[in-house]
């Protein structure tokens, strides 16, 4: 009896629901009742312009007769229903405007083939524009307005309907046809007003209609067509459009696309499918395709964003500083009834699954259960992007935002990517408690990402996927590296402002090209080492030698290029460090300035001024290119194959010459050793030099512009041949340059063998192997040869002849950079340390009673200072004790007594 009666009331409210019939234009039309959004996932439909029609993402039927419609809104089925044929009964596909979107990657390639397109009955919503429905525009169904022409729905603008009643899409609250926007991004990629050169642009000028007839045949096909054609080659269903094509084709378009993105997007989709199945009937894609807008004319910066730019489409630039882990979202749940196995399926609102909670098939109560391996998910990652530092007002610290990423986006970028991001600003209202859904007045804002563009005009490539040379392009660098002063041009055009300096400068062009990556696999567990490639730089010198200008100069160059200070930096700083993530509340490891550099250069200045716990980080960054990482629990093994330019002054502030290079700058010694080069940058007090640098000092200010345009080299030339040499240039030895290495290693060793000193390390060798293919590089050939070899030998031993000549004697010493001292110091320190030890014994055998052998320090030193034929200072002294307590001659030693061992 209870059960007939709670049917019969359920009965009763469905029939309360039952939508009124009314009289519209001599024809039965049916008006459902006003719904709250909740109890209908369809919104609100209206009449006549009206009253408020369905949600254009969450509409599952095509246009017909209103009976047809209310019917369906009344059912509660959400399964997937027959579609009849034309407005009523054609099949579905893909020009109906009320089904639009990408589909998710579940669809297979058969399924988005040419022959049966027709036949899919829905489209999923594209992810990366809908990630919350609350800003979802809704779609105004109007009639047409006594016998007034209105174009049919899903076809081009140039087409009129016949019938004086078809139904008109518009964007909700707005006069923008859905089928007149489609039609003009149809005729927008049929435009041959664009061509390759301008389709990464910025800025694009106003340009007349093209010439066909003047055109060459091969140049006559339309940009976009050409882009269509790529996607039936590659099978990569994505469309990458340039807004200020856009601009320039039709401004009203593009005011539609920057304010409406989330339904306007959708539409170029449909046109861009509808268009690609026209030219190719019989093509398989393995989704349909998707169309990325990029490169909005209004660039928008980080600190001018605001509440009048919600949910519109804008570009920022930015760098990447930390990208989350793959994070599975739901888009879809499944509920089946656990009584009669009827299914349907509820799309996520706000991250809220609403819950249905009667069985429309048993009429059960509380009897659908979620089937989470049957809901369909999404990839979806976190990124936070940070304000570039060279837009950055003076005295202010970096503002940041936060990235939403879905599907093929995800691990698009990687931290310390600099990147220009195109996507709709979003706002979603803060949690008080990540467990209730009560939420502040206060609202988080993210950017919902459609297109990522890692390319900065700026800097040099950062992959080879970014350079998109021309064949011109390439034959035009091939030409320029047949010069055969080549290596000396492209030195020049290195930072042209500063004088002289030629050898520091082709180091430094050499550590721009880089040698050749080399893996090697392990028999042992199948694993692969490889051999660093990355050129390590160290300048030093007087203070006022353009040190921090070559340091800066290259910085503003490279991709991935971080810029620190010796002082400014901290070893996590460096590094990675541990932080808490503000959204997930969980520890999340945040990398440093060397690992986000990875495939980049660090420029360190005042390297000298860095804290000793702060300098031993970089002993494993500048050898094994790793950093290993153990703090809180993370345990990991980060990549850092950077390359490191450093610049470090004398601790006198004057470069002293009496001095080795590790008594000027008090470097440990085991640091330096990894430096492949080291110059010194000195003032060498000369009338002649002075002359010659004044004078080029006076002419950077007193030139024109046109003078000095004349003798600089094209820096775009310089960044594309640097960037097309690092990705397809990967020189490998030849047999004589081989030889050639091994003897010139072998005299190296000899040179010092006769002095008993040490000329030569494998280290060295290594550094020529690394110099000679960076040189390779230069000529863009892919062997090294003998004359690479003699360049490299040749730089180096400049290099070696500044760094690691021993003051003493005046020759080269390599165990200056490698041990810390030469070998005239060991062998005088040696000489100290006996003529020590000689005069204890003799004060012992003096005075043989005295306890513990123990001697006063200043006694010790002013006696050995008396009977010296040379000069002791208290450094050596101390030497010549720390000798003898190596020995086990000396228990110790402090600052008043000297104490013997028995």
């Amino acid at each position: 009896m209870s059960s007939r009666g709670s049917s019969g009331s359920r009965r009763s409210s469905r029939s309360k629901r039952t939508p009124e019939k009314t009289q519209v234009n001599g024809s039965e039309k049916s008006t459902p009742k006003r719904a709250k959004r909740s109890d209908s996932p369809f919104g609100k439909v209206s009449e006549n312009g009206s009253t408020k029609s369905p949600s254009i993402n969450s509409f599952d039927s095509t246009v017909g007769p209103a009976s047809k419609r209310t019917s369906e809104l009344s059912s509660g089925n959400r399964k997937s229903r027959s579609i009849t044929q034309g407005i009523l009964s054609d099949p579905l596909n893909l020009s109906s405007p009320l089904h639009y979107g990408s589909t998710d990657t579940q669809f297979n390639a058969s399924q988005l083939s040419g022959s049966n397109r027709s036949h899919i009955s829905s489209y999923k919503k594209r992810v990366d524009i809908a990630t919350d429905s609350r800003f979802v525009r809704q779609i105004n169904i109007s009639e047409a307005i006594d016998g007034e022409n209105v174009p049919a729905v899903g076809a081009a603008t140039s087409e009129q309907s016949d019938s004086s009643t078809a139904p008109q899409l518009v964007i909700w609250g707005t006069n923008v046809s859905i089928s007149n926007c489609k039609g003009k991004f149809k005729t927008f990629l049929r435009c041959p007003d664009f061509d390759f050169e301008t389709l990464d642009s910025d800025e694009l000028q106003p340009q007349t209609q093209m010439d066909l007839e003047s055109v060459p045949a091969e140049k006559k096909k339309p940009l976009y067509l050409q882009k269509l054609d790529e996607i039936y080659t590659l099978e990569e269903p994505f469309l990458n459009v340039n807004c200020a094509h856009v601009h320039q084709f039709d401004i009203e378009l593009y005011h539609q696309l920057i304010n409406y993105p989330q339904e306007v997007i959708p539409t170029f989709d449909m046109a861009a499918n509808e268009l690609f199945f026209e030219l190719y009937p019989d093509a398989q894609l393995p989704h349909q395709i998707n169309v990325r807008p990029f490169n909005v004319i209004k660039t928008s910066n980080l600190r001018t964003l605001n509440p009048e730019e919600m949910n519109q489409l804008l570009t920022i630039s930015g760098m990447v500083i930390r990208t989350s882990n793959l994070i599975p979202e739901m888009r879809e749940a499944f509920f089946e009834c656990i009584n009669c196995n009827w299914n349907t399926t509820v799309e996520l609102d706000r991250g809220r699954i609403a819950e249905p909670t009667t069985c429309q098939h048993c009429n059960a109560a509380h009897s659908l259960r979620l089937i989470h391996n049957r809901s369909q998910f999404i990839d979806k990652q976190q990124i936070k992007l940070q304000e570039s530092p060279e837009n950055m007002p003076a005295g202010q610290t970096p503002y940041t935002i936060l990235l939403m990423a879905c599907a093929d986006l995800v691990d698009a970028v990687h931290p310390g990517d600099r990147v220009t991001v195109t996507g709709i600003y979003r706002a979603t209202p803060m949690r008080l408690n990540p467990r209730k859904q009560t939420v502040k007045s206060v609202y988080r804002t993210h950017i919902d990402v459609v297109h990522y563009r890692k390319i900065d005009n700026k800097r040099l490539h950062d992959d080879a996927k970014e350079c998109n040379f021309t064949a011109s392009r390439i034959d035009k660098l091939k030409t320029l590296s047949k010069y055969d002063d080549i290596y000396d041009r492209l030195a020049f055009a290195l930072a042209p402002s500063i004088y002289e300096h030629e050898d520091i400068k082709k180091g430094i062009l050499l550590q721009l090209f880089g040698g050749t990556r080399k893996e090697m696999s392990l028999c042992t567990n199948g694993e692969r080492t490889h051999f660093r490639s990355e050129i390590n730089i160290l300048l030093c010198g007087d203070p006022g030698t353009s040190k921090s200008q070559l340091l800066q100069y290259v910085y503003n160059l490279v991709p991935r290029g971080h810029y620190t200070s010796g002082k400014g930096s901290s070893a996590v700083g460096l590094t990675a460090y541990i932080t808490k993530d503000p959204d997930s509340r969980q520890l999340v490891l945040q990398t440093g300035a060397l690992v986000l550099s990875d495939g980049g250069i660090c420029c360190i200045d005042e390297f000298d001024k860095m804290s000793d716990s702060t300098r031993s980080v970089l002993h494993e960054v500048m050898e094994q290119q790793t950093m290993s990482i153990a703090k809180a629990g993370i345990v990991c093994q980060l990549n850092a194959r950077t390359s490191v330019l450093a610049a470090a002054n004398p601790v006198e502030s004057q470069w002293n010459k009496n001095k080795t290079i590790i008594e000027n700058i008090q470097l440990p010694h085991t640091l330096l050793s990894r430096f492949d080069l080291i110059f010194l940058l000195l003032d060498p007090q000369n009338e002649s030099y002075d002359r010659r640098l004044a004078k080029h000092l006076v002419s950077l200010y007193y030139r024109s512009r046109e003078e000095e345009e004349e003798e600089m080299v094209d820096m775009g030339l310089l960044k594309d041949y640097i960037a097309y040499a690092r990705s397809f240039i990967h020189p490998r030895l030849s047999e004589a340059a081989a030889q050639r290495l091994i003897h010139d290693y072998v005299e190296m060793r000899k040179a010092g063998s006769g002095r008993g000193q040490i000329s030569a390390y494998p280290r060295q060798l290594e550094s020529l192997i690394r110099l000679s293919e960076a040189h390779a590089k230069v000529r863009l050939s892919s062997v090294v040869e003998i004359v690479d070899v003699e360049e490299a030998r040749r730089l180096h031993r400049e290099a070696i002849k500044q760094s690691a000549t021993d003051p003493a004697s005046g020759k080269i010493d390599i165990s200056i950079l490698t041990t810390g001292m030469s070998s005239s110091f060991r062998k005088k320190r040696a000489e100290i340390a006996e003529a020590i030890k000689h005069l204890l014994n003799t004060m012992r055998s003096e005075d043989g009673s005295q306890e513990h052998h123990q001697f006063p320090y200043q006694t010790v030193f002013n006696a050995l200072k008396e009977s010296s034929s040379i000069m002791v200072t208290k450094e050596m002294f101390d030497e010549g004790l720390r000798y003898l307590q190596d020995e086990r001659f000396l228990v110790a030693f402090g600052g008043k007594y000297i104490r013997l061992s028995t």
